[in-house]
């Protein structure tokens, strides 16, 4: 995927559209019959909840996130409840291992979309998710990040053995993108287990290495000075300001990038959840809210 640096130097580029994966769904369609069916009831008796998208208002979706779809998504979900009446409680957006945390611990949601295969696997595995309606979402890209303005060169992984100052990396058991990043450093020896948590750093940048919460905190930490250059997605330039890229991380160096998504074993709204999800994928004006933050949607 192509990303471009953000400032005042930079041109955005928006990635083309994804082709759809599904039939699109006729919600319209869907509200104007359900409305027609209520005005001749005369009761006016509500639609009963769990019948998709076409219990509009009366259907009020949970969804779990990775934390960097925390700009992107609510664009999406307001021209959803727009298009369909479908309503949202207050999405959750943490790194992608707390979500499944708060699954196991009985939390409710209807839909969970993760930052990497790896924590869907998990969530899977554990029966937190229905298998059957799992999808692959969004691809993204592993880049190396600067303040606005700052004059830190990177232009390998290499080189980020020679930054002077610290460097900003998710927690690689909560956080996918510093598992990525863990990954990365391992291709060129400054990490030692291949899988991206399952290793140290190496001398040079074991005392150097800022941990952080999420993929935000990290970004945050550059933006502040707190880091001299952090990991993080490129969908993340688009996210936060004062920050710009510097490299993009190659992709051999790391796994694929992928955010799948899932209804939850759990839901009580498990066809409005299936159908939330092919809106996302399938609805042009979607795709354009995705592609202006940076991501690209598998075909």
């Amino acid at each position: 995927m192509k990303t471009t640096q953000r400032g005042a130097s930079a041109t955005a580029s928006t990635p083309a559209c994804a082709v759809t994966r599904r039939s699109v769904i006729a919600m319209g369609v869907s509200a104007l019959m359900a409305g027609a069916l209520a005005g001749c009831g005369g009761g006016g008796d509500a639609v009963t909840p769990g019948s998709g998208a076409t219990a509009g208002s009366s259907v009020e979706l949970q969804i779990f996130a990775a934390n960097s779809l925390e700009k992107a998504l609510p664009e999406v979900q307001a021209l959803y409840t727009e298009q369909t009446g479908v309503t949202f409680a207050d999405t959750q957006f943490k790194a992608s291992g707390d979500l499944i945390e708060q699954m196991r611990a009985g939390a409710p949601a209807d839909v969970l979309i993760t930052a990497s295969t790896g924590t869907m696997d998990t969530a899977a595995q554990a029966e937190l998710v229905d298998a059957s309606t799992r999808l692959d979402m969004f691809a993204n890209d592993l880049v190396i990040v600067r303040a606005e303005g700052s004059n830190i060169q990177v232009g390998s992984l290499e080189d980020v053995a020679n930054v002077d100052g610290k460097i900003a990396i998710g927690d690689a058991v909560t956080v996918p993108a510093g598992k990525y990043a863990n990954q990365a450093l391992n291709s060129v020896g400054l990490y030692t287990g291949a899988a991206g948590d399952d290793g140290e750093y190496a001398p040079v940048l074991a005392d150097r290495v800022a941990l952080a919460d999420k993929v935000g905190t990290a970004a945050a930490y550059v933006r502040t000075g707190d880091a001299a250059i952090g990991f993080v997605y490129s969908s993340d330039i688009f996210r936060y300001d004062g920050i710009e890229q510097v490299l993009v991380c190659p992709e051999s160096s790391h796994k694929p990038i992928v955010y799948p998504g899932a209804v939850s074993a759990s839901s009580q709204e498990k066809e409005a959840a299936e159908e939330f999800l092919a809106f996302c994928m399938d609805d042009p004006e979607a795709q354009k809210i995705w592609a202006r933050y940076g991501f690209e949607l598998m075909g």
